[in-house]
């Protein structure tokens, strides 16, 4: 059997422990899942007056906001995801069950694999969970089929970036706790996007920052593909994040795997 057939083997095999290993901490599967819908619903029925306010010059009505609002939310999901992630690999790397593979005779890639599509694939079961219910309160999505198309494929990528990162930083985290401090920022970088209100609304100094920073981008290309909305140079901004940070997370987190010694 050639070695990308043995790769191939064992990260099917890592995966579905990954998947089955989820089953044993509902917790936080559950918290992973419930945050961002709790922040939908938060911000539709509590703060959608004051927040619609910065919508279409403060003419915007709940459906509106909904509408503005769905594609950011979905976009802190791939965010809150990630920090699951992160947690998981610490956990791997601080139990032992990490330095038992390394005896064994398996591809050492199909570890990091295993976690990565892993967590892809339950990132978009939750996507698809956040999705629904935005359409069970009033979102209204305008895209054809390729552009549906599309939007998938944004998410996958932004998804596999995000989990690459992730993944690091659950390898540099001394603990799962503190695995899950580092990862943080990549759930609290969509609150200073353009998820809730648009970047004209925003200060000035802080204007820029919320612009090209990576979820901004990736928001206003998923609006453009459901809502029909101008993409302008956003598109190629996300496509640039999504390629530079998968690149940089898969370097950093290989490199750390391969020299970490198991805590």
């Amino acid at each position: 059997m050639s070695t990308l057939s043995l790769t191939v083997r064992d990260s099917s095999t890592m995966l579905r422990r990954n998947l089955l290993h989820a089953r044993r901490y509902p917790s936080l599967t559950l918290n992973v899942l419930l945050t961002p819908i709790v922040l939908l619903l938060l911000f539709v029925y509590v703060f959608g007056d004051v927040m619609s306010a910065g919508i279409s010059g403060g003419g915007a009505d709940r459906a509106e906001y909904i509408a503005y609002l769905v594609p950011g939310i979905l976009l802190m999901t791939i965010g809150g995801t990630s920090v699951g992630t992160a947690v998981s690999v610490c956990i791997d790397m601080t139990t032992g069950i990490i330095a038992r593979f390394r005896t064994m005779a398996i591809s050492r890639a199909s570890v990091l694999i295993g976690h990565v599509v892993g967590s892809v694939v339950q990132t978009l079961m939750a996507l698809v969970l956040v999705l629904g219910v935005g359409l069970a309160i009033g979102f209204r999505p305008e895209a054809t089929v390729v552009e549906w198309i599309a939007a998938a494929g944004l998410l996958t990528m932004v998804s596999l970036a995000l989990t690459w990162i992730a993944v690091g930083l659950g390898l540099a985290g001394p603990t799962p706790d503190g695995a899950s401090n580092n990862a943080l920022p990549l759930m609290m970088l969509p609150l200073l996007s353009s998820a809730f209100v648009p970047v004209d609304a925003m200060p000035g100094w802080f204007r820029w920052f919320a612009e090209y920073q990576p979820f901004s981008p990736a928001i206003e290309t998923l609006r453009g593909l459901l809502l029909g909305s101008r993409i302008g140079d956003n598109g190629w901004l996300a496509i640039t994040w999504c390629a530079g940070l998968t690149v940089l997370g898969f370097l950093w987190s290989t490199a750390q795997f391969n020299r970490e010694p198991v805590r």
